[in-house]
């Protein structure tokens, strides 16, 4: 399944999305986590990447010196799977099966970054899960499906990572929900509505999980958003908007997660931009243009969140790039 953004304006074609764990940060998150010391002192992160085609997750570790990526096997997952998400903790891995209808679940072994299925995995979601999302304090997952147009919500299990579903779940967003976050707090989840061309936001109330919609939301974008990414200052909220080139930002209101427009926003981008990324210290910001195969590269302003274009941007990639994430020390993307 190959294709340019623009040449598929429903379904945008293949998503490979990485998640990128440090696996050094998690000595004190219980759980059987090595110390430091413990840790082979090179391959001290994993990567995961979602292999579409081959209803596959591909375990890469990481050099912390080079950033170079050595393979480190596979585990099977679902029909098509689509996105991958990893808990704060290190523990666990959550992959959003696109064709079968669930999410798969599986533990991290903190030295080698292998993945065993968790009991009870998969777990059922709605129809076709375009992504999934773990809240930023562990407790909640939330998985957008496309073609029911609501959003599946479970409870952590901290001891398994099995789930269970939240009640009231799923909750309606708008039509063709493509990607989720949640704010760094974990008080608030948006969605990119790729037909409705809006963000839908909600509160989430954290003892259950269950979501609420904000005052004002739908909030609006440009022409099909694909992601939807906060800034970890919990700040700024970025739209990437495949069909009319461009990235839209915003401010949140940290008290009620409303959006209100930045200055200048939306910012221009490659042609059919898909996913952005942000560097952990909120400076810079990268976003993959599948359309001309290269990567915007852009700096955020602090103090308005507006994205100036870097000198060196665009940055050529392969073939339709799609996802794209940045290593937890900040030196790699």
């Amino acid at each position: 399944m190959k294709t340019h953004i623009a040449k598929l304006p429903v379904l945008l074609g293949l998503l490979i999305v990485l998640g990128l764990l440090s696996a050094c940060g998690n000595s004190s998150s219980g759980g059987g986590s090595p110390s430091p010391s413990s840790v082979p002192p090179v391959y001290g992160r994993f990567a995961y990447v979602a292999n579409s085609s081959l209803n596959t997750l591909s375990i890469y570790a990481v050099d912390s010196t080079s950033g170079q990526l050595r393979a480190r096997g596979y585990v099977a997952t679902g029909s098509f799977p689509y996105s991958v998400s990893i808990d704060p903790t290190g523990q666990f891995v959550y992959v959003a099966n696109y064709n079968s209808n669930n999410i798969s679940a599986y533990t991290i072994n903190a030295n080698t970054g292998s993945l065993t299925e968790v009991v009870g995995s998969p777990f059922a979601a709605g129809s076709n899960p375009f992504s999934v999302n773990v809240d930023p304090l562990g407790r909640f997952v939330y998985a957008v499906n496309g073609n029911s147009n609501n959003i599946s919500a479970y409870k952590i299990d901290p001891g398994t990572g099995a789930l269970t579903a939240v009640v009231g779940s799923p909750f309606t967003t708008g039509s063709l929900p493509y990607s989720i976050v949640v704010d760094p707090a974990g008080k608030f989840a948006y969605v990119a509505n790729g037909l409705s061309h809006n963000i839908s936001v909600y509160s989430i109330d954290v003892i259950t999980g269950t979501l609420f919609d904000v005052a004002g939301s739908p909030f609006t974008t440009g022409s099909f958003p694909t992601s939807v990414v906060i800034s970890p200052s919990g700040r700024f909220i970025y739209a990437t908007n495949g069909l009319s080139n461009n990235v839209s930002a915003y401010m949140v209101n940290t008290t009620t997660g409303a959006l209100t427009e930045v200055a200048g926003s939306p910012f221009a981008a490659g042609l059919g931009p898909f996913y952005l990324s942000i560097t952990p210290n909120g400076k810079f910001a990268y976003v993959t243009n599948s359309g001309s195969d290269n990567i915007s590269a852009y700096k955020i302003d602090s103090g308005t969140g507006a994205l100036t274009e870097l000198p060196a941007s665009p940055l050529a990639a392969g073939d339709d790039p799609r996802g794209i994430t940045t290593d937890p020390s900040g030196k790699y993307v």
